[in-house]
């Protein structure tokens, strides 16, 4: 069985702008509370390539530079940032105790005499890379001091703080960013949690294997299912045809026994399969992926190998509601793109022109839209309306405002914010076409004090992303065993975002798009994690661009004049911004199903 050429559809981010401004404030040193794990050391053997070795005669100030870019190397407890300290430093330093990530790094004399130099390293903090490669973004500034001695002749840093800080250039030369994939709580999507890691290609599957085995961050635990609960690696893992070197593993394949697993339900050894199979397709580890449960094949029916086909029904970069097309919201009214021009769709949302936003489900049948009821204060403008697609719509909620809607993954649940604080969500029973309107507990979105202006559920409806007063968050989905719903913990994921944003949309489970209120680049791509803040191109586009959507082919844009498409299928070379025919001229914003 040959393996499926798995779909790059994850285009390269185009580097428009390497990383945003950050913004500088407060004051922080080195901390000492986190145990971070260094990913790169995960069944990694002896380090095989030689050490950096400190240029004779090197100037102190340029030494504590190199010792900067030499600790984003983790390998055998970062062996070659040792180099740059004295005996006595080398044998204590503690690089466990935190990993701080920073830009602009600056190194400033305080003191120097013939025989010792004492200097403050100062930068901007943009973040932590907490246990097993999770990034934090932060926000903020980094001081701390260190201390070199002449040892041999030559400069050493002799006293420095516990823990390790990277510079941000090399830490996104040096590791890589990959997605773990976990199981949503119905079984029926993969969901991502980023890591970075610092590892050979051939030792990428030994990586993440252990990583899934450990679980997912912690703040997604409530909303997700880790089918490796108790299911370990038998032995090493070796290539598809059973050969134990790891020289070349992940090129022919790959071959894991997963000791446990034998108990495992038919059902749940398909999780298990589709979990560690698009981890390592993402990953470039390419199958055929020979999967055992203690001993014997984890399926019969596949005993030489899995390809990324056998879990095609899980592939997490998989576009939704293609057959759906592109719709758009035309002077207040739904109207759908078509090789025939541009028409209005049948029933309620087509006929009207007092629609101020508007969501397609994911399978195109159902429509949630935001209408403008017409009444004067102090009566509710906004009403919340839920229709079918082609049929009748009625209100379902009002207020003041409410944002645009957003539908869940089981098709039959639309939320939005009412007022800029009060979730709702509004559930449809597919039996009786009834809808109860519930309030989300919100609560640590309330601790951000202020105003919800957008809120996106991304495609497996385990996160959300959210504009809080122009910021962007992103927070977790939790389903409750009384079947209620929370988000919680709102991570700011855009620190170097420098203007406020106006729209957002997810493109894919770990990837958030941006319009922002800026005019050299208004329409950024943001990593879930908030480790990378990358322009798309600003080509063609007229600000202020007022409405994004988007999917894991395609992003649509409305600005000033015009709604507006980039393929992410297309070389950077040649990405730019194509506009929509038809739409120009009129008031427009782009709508995709899902």
């Amino acid at each position: 069985m040959t393996d499926r050429t798995v779909p790059r559809r994850r285009a390269a981010l185009v580097a428009c702008v390497a990383a945003l401004a950050l913004v500088a404030s407060g004051c922080a040193s080195l901390p000492a509370s986190s145990a971070p794990q260094a990913i790169g050391t995960v069944a990694r053997g002896p380090v095989e390539q030689e050490l950096p070795v400190p240029a004779a005669g090197r100037e102190p100030n340029l030494l504590v530079r190199d010792f900067v870019k030499a600790s984003t190397d983790p390998a055998d407890d970062h062996a070659g940032a040792r180099q740059f300290l004295t005996a006595n430093a080398a044998s204590e330093w503690n690089d466990a105790a935190s990993v701080i990530v920073v830009d602009k790094v600056d190194v400033l004399e305080d003191s120097r005499s013939s025989d010792a130099a004492q200097y403050t390293i100062r930068a901007n903090r943009v973040g932590q890379l907490d246990q097993g490669g999770q990034y934090r973004a932060e926000q903020g500034s980094f001081e701390t001091r260190v201390t070199l001695a002449r040892e041999d002749g030559e400069w050493r840093i002799d006293e420095l703080p516990s823990g390790v800080v990277m510079d941000r250039t090399q830490f996104l030369t040096s590791y890589q960013r990959k997605s773990l994939y976990f199981v949503d709580p119905t079984g029926t999507e993969l969901v991502p949690d980023q890591r970075w890691v610092n590892t050979t290609q051939d030792r990428m599957t030994e990586t993440l294997t252990a990583l899934l085995q450990a679980g997912p961050r912690l703040s997604l635990e409530p909303a997700v299912r880790n089918v490796f609960n108790g299911v370990t690696t038998a032995g090493p893992i070796t290539k598809a045809d059973g050969r134990t070197s790891a020289v070349g593993i992940g090129l022919g394949g790959v071959r894991i026994d997963f000791r446990g697993a034998g108990a495992l339900d038919r059902a749940t050894r398909e999780l298990l399969a589709a979990q560690i199979i698009w981890t390592l397709a993402e990953a470039e580890v390419s199958g055929p992926y020979v999967l055992l449960a203690d001993g014997a094949p984890l399926d019969p029916n596949y005993p030489d190998g899995w390809t990324t086909a056998e879990v095609a029904e899980f592939d997490p970069l998989a576009v939704t509601g293609a057959d759906v097309g592109l719709h758009a919201l035309r002077n207040g009214g739904l109207v759908r793109i078509g090789t025939d021009g541009v028409t209005p769709v049948p029933g309620y949302f087509g006929t009207v022109n007092n629609m101020r936003s508007i969501s397609l489900s994911s399978d195109g049948t159902l429509v949630a839209a935001v209408s403008d009821t017409g009444r004067a204060a102090p009566q509710p403008p906004d009403a919340l309306l839920i229709g079918s697609y082609g049929g009748n719509a009625f209100p379902v909620a009002e207020g003041g405002s409410i944002t645009r809607p957003t539908w869940g993954p089981d098709r039959d649940a639309v939320w939005a914010v009412v007022d800029g604080t009060v979730v709702k969500r509004a559930v449809r029973d597919p039996a009786t076409g009834q809808v109860s309107v519930v309030d989300v507990d919100s609560a640590d979105i309330a601790e951000l004090g202020g105003q919800i202006t957008e809120l996106r559920l991304s495609r497996d409806g385990v996160r959300a992303a959210l504009i809080v007063d122009g910021a962007v968050y992103v927070a977790v989905v939790v389903r409750r065993a009384d079947g209620s719903y929370a988000l919680r913990e709102p991570e700011a994921v855009a620190n170097g975002l420098a203007s406020a944003a106006l729209s957002l949309d997810w493109s894919t489970g770990d990837t958030v798009v941006v319009a922002r209120a800026a005019t050299d680049i208004p329409i950024v791509q943001v990593a879930v994690d908030g480790s990378r803040l990358d322009g798309l191109p600003s080509r063609n586009l007229t600000a202020p661009v007022v409405s994004v959507d988007a999917s894991a082919s395609s992003t649509y844009v409305a600005d000033s004049r015009a709604v507006f498409q980039i393929d992410d299928s297309d070389p950077a070379s040649d990405r730019y911004w194509r506009e929509v025919p038809g739409l120009t001229g009129s008031k427009s914003v782009p709508v995709l199903p899902g």
